[in-house]
């Protein structure tokens, strides 16, 4: 959703003819469902309706968020906006969704090292153990 709003909104701001947008967007989404729900967008936007209505039904794909902020921006004139604002929000909830797995990851991660480190040693003085004892009862 992420990358749909930020090249739709990029390309919008740069004075892309919306079709042509939601066509590049489309082909750029790298998500089967964004680009077949871009497919019904591009149709309704081809007949003249708003692109509110196709992304309300997608409700599984698209947020209510996403929808409404669309539809506000389709409003006031000010979708790239809206659409950009979109792929901010998104773009940090990915931030934080990575930052909370990578701290979560750290300590797990740790143990196991700690476990493989303390197998290692205890190979390595485990022979020398027996080593030492076998000297001592001689």
């Amino acid at each position: 959703v992420a990358r749909f709003s930020r090249t739709l909104g990029t390309l919008v701001t740069s004075g892309v003819p919306i079709l042509q947008a939601l066509n590049i967007t489309r082909d750029t989404a790298g998500n089967h469902f964004v680009s077949q729900a871009l497919v019904k967008v591009h149709e309704a936007v081809r007949e003249g309706e708003s692109i509110v209505a196709p992304l309300e039904a997608n409700r599984k794909i698209f947020e209510p968020m996403v929808i409404s902020m669309v539809d506000v921006g389709e409003e006031t004139g000010q979708l790239p906006d809206m659409l950009l604002k979109i792929a901010d929000v998104y773009d940090d909830e990915v931030d934080n969704a990575v930052d909370g797995l990578t701290s979560m990851l750290e300590p797990i991660m740790i143990v196991f090292l700690a476990l493989i480190v303390g197998t290692i040693v205890i190979a390595l003085f485990t022979p020398m153990i027996g080593i030492i004892s076998g000297l001592g009862n001689q």
